[in-house]
């Protein structure tokens, strides 16, 4: 007694029935074609068509119709011809290709493709953001250098132009923190990074101060975070000529040790109250003393620990001593115990501070030898002087 096998999916139930060899030849003699449809594992659907696929798309984007109409009857004619799907794909793609093509030649016929493609390069402008990179000279729009701009035009820093860019860094993420906040960060960084880029404060013209570019609330929102700190005339229609860049990568080693010196007297010059009266902020002045007198007795230890070259060992040699006087009427300003005694003794020390001292060590230097008409310190910075009105600041120009 045998038993039968059980029912699988392409077996009936019920009695076993043994199944017959096929014939080699159908009834009417014709060679056996297999099923190629029906249940079977086996069984693998037929492919869809490439170029019908590629019709549609090209419909779609209405970029390229012509390519989609051309492709869609080729599909066609490969799904009769292979047996494959596609059809309605082909159709779709044709269909669309050719309405894509009609509306491309009612714009051509009435000029709106010359707008749309206007249209599209302006977006692109206002959605790109200004990136200029540290040392490159520009033209900005009009020649202002304050208000909102878009654009700008890198040019050669030899010949005239409107703007320099001497440093850059990147806000912190998140939420935008306000106009007020952006431009107040950007002032104060970009003026502590300007001496990293135009070491020698004398060279940079008196007409020439900080401006920067900063992102809007717009752009803040498209990923815009970098501040870009430049150069620019206050003089309105002025250029600059010529690259204000004065550092390690032009300078020589002994004008960078001198005027890093000299660096160290403006930080401490920066760093004054901001209550201008003395008698409003007593404390915070004579801490301000303190500071100065500190960065005095630095600066003359710098002065005399250096080999100087032979013209400049004199001249250097008598800016030490003076650093050491001033800072003996900074030391007693700093002890001071009212405001009368504080001003007696910060009189008699900035004026030994005077620029016109530093002449021949910088002329046996090899650097800029002529003081600024404005009152700065000797590298450049400008002290505060108290009971005077604070300076105005530079507008930010906007990206």
């Amino acid at each position: 007694m045998s038993i039968p096998p059980p029912p699988g999916p392409q077996q009936p139930q019920g009695p076993y029935q043994p199944t017959p060899p096929y014939p080699r030849q159908a009834s009417h003699g014709q060679p056996y074609q297999p099923w190629t449809q029906g249940y079977s594992p086996y069984n693998r659907p037929a492919p869809v068509n490439g170029l019908a696929i590629a019709s549609l798309v090209f419909g779609v984007l209405c970029c390229l119709p012509g390519v989609g109409l051309v492709l869609g009857p080729l599909a066609l004619r490969q799904i009769r011809r292979r047996g494959e799907r596609g059809t309605g794909l082909a159709v779709g793609g044709t269909v669309l290709s050719a309405i894509g093509l009609v509306l491309w030649g009612l714009m051509l016929a009435s000029g709106g493709a010359s707008a749309f493609w206007e249209g599209v390069k302006e977006g692109a402008r206002d959605g790109a953001s200004i990136s200029l990179a540290k040392g490159e000279c520009f033209d900005a729009p009009g020649g202002r250098l304050a208000g909102e701009t878009r654009d700008v035009d890198v040019v050669p820093c030899s010949g005239r132009h409107d703007g320099e860019v001497f440093a850059a860094f990147r806000l912190r993420d998140g939420d935008y923190p306000g106009d007020e906040s952006v431009g107040d960060t950007a002032d104060a960084r970009c003026y502590v990074l300007r001496d990293d880029y135009a070491m020698d404060g004398w060279a940079v013209p008196d007409d020439v101060d900080v401006y920067y570019l900063t992102p809007t609330e717009e752009s803040w929102s498209a990923g815009k975070r970098e501040v870009t700190c430049l150069f620019g005339s206050v003089t309105e229609g002025a250029d600059l000529t010529g690259s204000l860049r004065n550092d390690e990568t032009v300078l020589d080693a002994d004008q960078v040790a001198y005027l890093k010196a000299a660096h160290l007297l403006d930080a401490a010059l920066a760093t004054a109250p901001d209550s201008a009266h003395v008698e409003d902020d007593l404390p915070g002045h004579t801490a301000w003393a303190g500071r100065m007198s500190a960065a005095l007795d630095r600066q003359a230890r710098v002065l005399r620990g250096r080999t100087w070259p032979a013209g400049a060992r004199g001249p250097v040699r008598s800016l030490a001593a003076a650093a050491d006087r001033a800072r003996a009427e900074w030391t007693k300003a700093a002890r001071a115990k009212d405001a009368d005694a504080f001003h007696a003794h910060y009189d008699a020390g900035l004026g030994l501070l005077d620029p016109k001292a530093a002449v021949p060590a910088r002329t046996a230097l090899g650097l800029a030898a002529t003081p600024p008409t404005a009152e700065r310190g000797e590298g450049g910075g400008s002290p505060r002087t108290p009971d005077a009105p604070d300076a105005p600041g530079v507008a930010a120009t906007e990206v």
